[in-house]
């Protein structure tokens, strides 16, 4: 290491200017007196014992005032490197506790400057996602999070994957890894929602390049996420080739995402399986109290696998006979659908 460097790292553990050129004179003779320090440094001899008596505060030096002239001589480095070691390591509990609980309050709007940084957020919204997680990542980077991806999927994570700049991805590859997998052969930006709450934006470069100089955002807005997974839907989701598609889940089970609802319901009509549905919904721009609706579907309205039955990229349907009519049940915010509901118990009917 030169002088020059030497010297920052010195700054950054909290030395200024004059306490590093102190420090380094009198490690260069090990022992001196304030005068030597003072002529060889160009500072006043009382700065130079007040310099002394931080250094000595902070473990670097040993200032002995027992003989005349008072000398000062340095402690070995190796001493030293291991007392700063000492109190980092005391503050490694009090830092990881801070910063786990500001972790649990991420800011609204974060700019990424880092390839380190994307992938830890990105391991980090997957690992935490509780109900759905919407991603889109290039082929060279899916190893890296296959096993996040699989471990969300075995927790009942509602999860939809496109596989960019695909080079002939076999179902093979992608099984487990989604409820659903598709490939698109062309390159797209990194896009990540997760649970209605949570999105990543980052151009590709970042994950795929250590020297990228481009930038992600990442957000907290329940307002603004909604936005992402339209757009990730009705212009990404469309263009790729379904590959992958999970077998349908044990019932009954109760599903606090609508569209995991959907999905399981087509699969379990399309395998001729009858489905019992039982929900507390609420008229659709209405301010009428919940009713509980139970009956049996005939029909879903989706763009989650394929083929389509949707009439737009964001309608997503339970067709429910109760009996009396049929309805149509959507998720919460819904406005095409008669209900909406915020959670919905599927059943295989007797």
């Amino acid at each position: 290491m030169d002088d020059s460097t030497l010297r920052d790292r010195l700054e950054q553990l909290g030395l200024s200017e004059k306490e590093v050129d102190t420090y380094l004179s009198i490690l260069s003779s090990g022992e001196a007196t304030a005068s030597e320090i003072a002529d060889d440094t160009g500072v006043s001899k009382r700065y130079v014992y007040s310099i002394s008596e931080s250094l000595e505060d902070r473990g670097f030096v040993e200032v002995n005032d027992h003989v005349v002239p008072t000398t000062i001589r340095a402690r070995p480095p190796e001493e030293v490197i291991d007392a700063l070691t000492d109190r980092l390591e005391e503050m490694s509990g009090a830092l990881d506790s801070r910063y786990s609980a500001s972790a649990r309050e991420p800011q609204q709007f974060d700019v990424i400057k880092s390839r380190v940084t994307v992938i830890k957020r990105l391991t980090e919204y997957i690992r935490n996602a509780e109900r759905e997680i919407m991603l889109s990542v290039p082929q060279q980077y899916l190893p890296e999070i296959s096993e996040e991806l699989g471990a969300a999927v075995d927790r009942g994570v509602l999860v939809m994957l496109v596989v960019s700049s695909a080079d002939n991805l076999r179902s093979d590859d992608a099984s487990g890894l989604a409820s659903v997998v598709r490939s698109w052969d062309q390159p797209m930006p990194i896009m990540l929602t997760v649970d209605a709450q949570f999105g990543l934006v980052s151009p590709a470069e970042m994950v795929t390049r250590t020297n990228s100089d481009q930038r992600a955002i990442a957000f907290v807005q329940q307002q603004l996420v909604p936005v992402l997974s339209g757009s990730f839907l009705g212009n990404y989701w469309l263009m790729a080739t379904e590959v992958a598609v999970t077998d349908p889940a044990p019932l009954p089970a109760t599903y606090h995402d609508f569209r995991h609802a959907v999905l399981q319901a087509t699969l379990h009509l399309r395998a001729d399986h009858d489905i019992h549905v039982s929900a507390d919904v609420r008229a659709v721009q209405a301010d009428d109290d919940t009713t509980t609706i139970e009956g049996t579907v005939v029909e879903t309205k989706q763009g989650l696998v394929e083929p389509e039955t949707n009439s737009y990229p964001i309608e997503h349907t339970l067709v429910v006979d109760i009996g009396d009519r049929t309805v149509s049940l959507g998720g919460s915010g819904s406005f095409l659908e008669d209900y909406e509901t915020d959670a919905v118990t599927l059943s295989l009917a007797e």
